[in-house]
């Protein structure tokens, strides 16, 4: 019996399957099971099995806590990362307890009570809290520029995401409140870098721009650079939505593996799952199941895509969000919150070899 007009296989049917493949979905044919709508390749985990260690702090003579690089010994260099902890800010503090190292120009925030707080990280970092500190106005993007003595000087930080510098005595800053900063130094050249990564800014490959502009500028060889990734969110709490690995999906051929489904125990989400459902077709979705993407470890690959080596590059660890008592987190804290930094910079007196 021949068969009918509307079940005959087209034959577009071998051109378009793998489109579908591509998209992670199957045509529907009669007789089969369509697959599930999210695309495979991502493995679920436990919330649990994804968090870092939080670091154990350094508290400076002035009582500001903070993070130095492990094993980032030379002596012409000064680095770190900011925790919460110290400072005079009590804009943030629970209950209006000790003050606290918020170094963001925030609204609920004194400037003045800022302005301080980044003198006291400044020497708590490099013994000198008259260090110039030279910021930027970060706007997640990939723009890198090049810093000096008159950045110092201006009234409004330059917008950036990510600042080099080779001139000795100044100390660059990048602001995080759950995006991931990353410091980069030439051992040889004595050039530093200082990168804001959020996820646009990763997806943007702000890390890669930036040693990109190292070797342009400086002559900086992947094999003489040292880098550093600060504490941020981590793949723990960042609960994306399927945008953002369609983003990822779009410049990484990595990008599943920096993603995990994380199943969601909130009781309430149990209790009443009617709250909770979405557009998807009954089977195709979890509905206590999200996606959560690995910042940390999206920006480790980009450092050694530019060469850099396995062993020069450390992760301090922590998430920001599973430790509102040591960082300050925008998600965590609905949008309500100080701002951490992450400083690099030449000491004074140090020349480039």
């Amino acid at each position: 019996m021949p068969l009918s007009r509307r079940s005959a296989p087209s034959s577009a049917d071998g051109l378009a399957d793998p489109l579908f493949e591509h998209a992670g979905l199957v045509r529907s044919r009669r007789g089969k099971t369509a697959h599930p709508l999210r695309p495979g390749g991502i493995e679920p985990a436990a919330r649990a099995e994804l968090v870092r260690p939080a670091p154990v702090p350094l508290v400076a003579a002035n009582g500001v806590g903070w993070l130095p690089v492990a094993g980032w010994n030379l002596p012409w260099l000064s680095s770190g990362f900011s925790t919460r902890l110290g400072g005079l800010s009590h804009a943030y503090a629970a209950g209006g307890g000790c003050g606290e190292l918020n170094l963001g120009f925030t609204a609920e925030d004194a400037s003045e009570t800022v302005a301080r707080n980044r003198r006291l990280l400044a020497e708590a970092v490099t013994g000198d809290s008259a260090v110039p500190l030279i910021p930027a106005r970060q706007f997640h993007s990939n723009l890198v520029v090049v810093a000096g003595a008159e950045d110092a000087a201006r009234e409004r930080p330059r917008k950036a995401d990510g600042l080099l510098c080779a001139e000795p005595g100044l100390l660059l800053g990048v602001q995080t409140g759950d995006c991931i900063p990353v410091l980069v130094a030439d051992r040889r050249r004595r050039v530093v870098g200082a990168f804001h990564a959020g996820w646009r800014g990763t997806v943007k490959r702000i890390v890669e721009t930036g040693l990109g502009r190292m070797r342009l500028e400086f002559g900086s060889r992947p094999a003489d650079l040292i880098a550093a990734i600060g504490p941020g969110i981590g793949p723990c709490c960042y609960a994306v939505g399927e945008e953002v690995l369609s983003e990822f999906e779009s410049q990484f051929s990595y990008a599943r593996e920096l993603f995990r489904e994380v199943c969601d125990s909130d009781p309430v989400r149990q209790r009443y799952p009617l709250l909770f459902m979405n557009q998807r077709a009954p089977g195709h979705a979890r509905l206590d199941a999200a996606l959560h993407v690995d910042l940390i470890e999206a920006n480790r690959r980009q450092l050694l895509d530019t060469g850099v080596r396995a062993r020069s590059i450390q992760i301090a660890g922590g998430c920001t969000q599973c430790n509102p008592h040591l960082f300050f987190s925008y998600r965590g804290s609905r949008g309500r919150t100080g701002r951490m930094m992450a400083v690099i910079g030449i000491r004074k007196g140090a020349a480039r070899s």
